[in-house]
């Protein structure tokens, strides 16, 4: 929590291609820290505890022991289980998607086009959760 009382939010965009949300996470009340690389989110961890990460998962078939980065960001992850992770993926990834959350707790898994009305439903269910 920042010192206004906000909750942090990391936003990983590391391809994009789908509408940026951060007024919308702005807006259900969230201080927002957007990143565009792994690597810099990686850097971010180390210092700071948000309370949701907001990732894609992109599958990289030239990883040989991992799908993709996100995996990589997951296992970082296991060590902060008060940290809720959002995804957005594309469907033709789904085979994929589905062997990293079974092995790693996700909050949620929205598809393209993203249904931004059931990621605010998501994420304001979520902050009045950690509010009560």
């Amino acid at each position: 929590m920042t010192e206004n009382g906000a909750k942090k939010l990391l936003s990983i965009v590391e391809l994009g291609g789908y509408a940026n949300c951060v007024a919308l996470y702005k807006q259900i009340g969230f201080e927002v820290t957007e990143l565009f690389s792994m690597r810099k989110a990686f850097a971010y961890l180390k210092k700071n505890r948000p309370a949701v990460v907001v990732a894609e998962f992109n599958f990289q078939s030239d990883f040989r022991d991992r799908t993709s980065s996100l995996e990589s960001l997951m296992a970082v992850l296991q060590r902060m289980p008060e940290i809720k992770t959002v995804v957005f993926y594309d469907r033709e990834q789904a085979h994929q998607l589905e062997k990293l959350s079974s092995r790693f707790p996700l909050l949620a898994i929205l598809t393209y086009p993203l249904d931004t009305a059931q990621l605010k439903n998501i994420l304001q269910d979520l902050i009045t959760d950690v509010t009560h």
